[in-house]
C-alpha cells in the first residue's frame, strides 16, 4: 500500500475516531448556517482527512478492505447524522431570527405605496379647463360618436369636402341612418370638437362661450408627430359686437397661460370652411430647434355666418369667433416631447416625470 504523505490510513481507528470528533465539535461550534458550511467542507470535503482515507480503499489488499469500509463507513454515518441535526437547529434559529427582525407592526401608521400616476395629458386638460371657467366660460362636452351633419354639414363642409372621405374619418360600419330630408346619412367618429359647439349653438342663445376639450379621431399613422386618437380643446363665443381683436386677446391670454409671460400669438391668413376670415395661429416659440422663433399651435377666426344660420343663430345681430389647437402639441411643446410614441404607449415612467404620481392617504 502506498500512502501519501500525511494521508489518514482507511485502517487507522484511532485516527478515524480523532477525525469524526473533530469534525463533530466543528459542526457544534458553527453558530450560523454560513459558518456550517465551512466546517462541512472542511470535514466532508474533497480535500478532508476521511475523504482522502476512503480513496485509499482501492490500494488495500483485499482482506483489508470490508474492515476499512466499515471504519470510514460508520464514520461517515456518524459525521452525517450530527451535521443534519446541527443544520436543522440553525435553520430554525436563522428562521426566528427573520420573524423577529423583519416583523412588522400592522397598527403603525404608514404612507401608501405609489399606486400610478395621472397622465400629464390629463392633467393638462383640468388646467385648461381651469383657465376658461377662470374667465367665466363654460365647459362643454358630447358624443364621441357624431351625426355627420354634426361633424361636416353644420359646419359648412360640402358634400365633396375632402375630410368626409374615407382616407380622412372614420364611419362607423352599417350605421346609416336616415336623415331628416330622407336621404341617407352616416355616424363617424368625431374628427374635431367643433360638433360640440354646434350642440351648444343648437340648445341656447347667445351671449355663448364655451370651451370644448375632448378626444377626436383622424385616419393618420402613428409616427413621431402624429396619432389617429388625440386631444383638442376648442373655444367658442357667440355674442354682439365680437371681433378679430377680441379673438386675439383670448388667444394671447391662452398662450401666457399655457407657455409663460413671454408667451405670444400671431396670426396668418387661411381657410377653414366654419370661420370667415380664418387664420392659422402661430405661437413664439424661444426653445425651437435652430433658435427661437415662430412655431405653428392651431387654427382660428370669425365664425361663418352660414355656420350661425345652421345653428339657429342670426348672423346679422350676432358674431363669434372660434379657435382650437391639439392639447398633445402643446404637451410636446411646453415639455419638449419629440415622439408622439411617449404620450400614447402608456409607460407610467414617462407619467412620473411630470410630478404626477399618485399615492393614497
Amino acid at each position: 500500500m502506498t500512502d501519501a504523505p500525511g494521508a489518514l490510513s482507511p485502517l487507522d481507528e484511532a485516527g478515524i475516531n480523532a477525525a469524526v470528533e473533530e469534525a463533530l465539535a466543528a459542526f457544534a461550534a458553527a453558530g450560523t448556517l454560513a459558518e456550517l458550511k465551512e466546517a462541512r467542507l472542511a470535514h466532508t470535503g474533497d480535500a478532508s482527512p476521511l475523504t482522502l482515507a476512503n480513496r485509499l480503499i482501492g490500494t488495500l489488499d483485499k482482506a483489508d478492505k470490508p474492515t476499512a469500509g466499515k471504519l470510514l463507513g460508520g464514520a461517515r454515518g456518524r459525521i452525517a447524522k450530527a451535521l443534519a441535526a446541527r443544520q436543522e437547529t440553525l435553520e430554525a434559529a436563522a428562521e426566528e431570527e427573520m420573524l423577529r427582525t423583519e416583523a412588522v407592526d400592522v397598527t403603525v401608521p404608514t404612507s401608501r405605496t405609489v399606486t400610478g400616476a395621472r397622465h400629464p395629458l390629463d392633467v393638462l386638460v383640468d388646467e385648461v379647463t381651469d383657465l376658461f371657467v377662470a374667465m367665466g366660460w363654460s365647459i362643454a362636452e358630447g358624443p364621441e360618436v357624431e351625426h355627420e351633419w354634426f361633424d361636416f354639414d353644420a359646419l359648412n363642409f360640402d358634400a365633396d369636402h375632402p375630410a368626409r372621405q374615407m382616407q380622412d374619418t372614420f364611419y362607423i360600419d352599417g350605421s346609416s341612418v336616415g336623415a331628416a330630408d330622407g336621404q341617407a346619412a352616416n355616424l363617424v367618429l368625431r374628427t374635431h370638437t367643433s360638433p360640440v359647439q354646434a350642440r351648444v349653438m343648437l340648445d341656447q342663445q347667445p351671449p355663448i362661450y364655451v370651451a370644448c376639450p375632448g378626444k377626436v379621431f383622424r385616419s393618420d399613422e402613428l409616427d413621431q408627430t402624429h396619432t389617429p386618437v388625440f386631444h383638442q380643446v376648442e373655444g367658442l363665443a357667440v355674442d354682439k359686437g365680437l371681433t378679430m381683436a377680441h379673438l386675439k386677446g383670448v388667444l394671447d391670454h391662452f398662450a401666457k397661460a399655457m407657455f409663460g409671460p413671454e408667451a405670444r400669438t400671431r396670426l396668418r391668413p387661411s381657410f377653414f370652411p366654419f370661420t370667415e376670415p380664418s387664420a392659422e395661429m402661430d405661437l413664439w416659440f424661444p426653445q425651437k430647434k435652430g433658435g427661437a422663433g415662430w412655431i405653428e399651435w392651431g387654427g382660428c377666426g370669425m365664425v361663418n355666418p352660414n355656420v350661425l344660420t345652421a345653428c339657429g343663430i342670426d348672423p346679422e345681430v350676432y358674431t363669434g369667433f372660434a379657435f382650437g389647437m391639439g392639447l398633445e402639441r402643446t404637451l410636446m411643446l411646453r415639455h419638449g416631447i419629440a415622439d408622439m410614441h411617449d404620450i400614447v404607449e402608456g409607460d407610467i415612467r414617462f407619467s412620473q416625470q411630470f410630478g404626477t404620481t399618485g399615492k393614497g392617504n
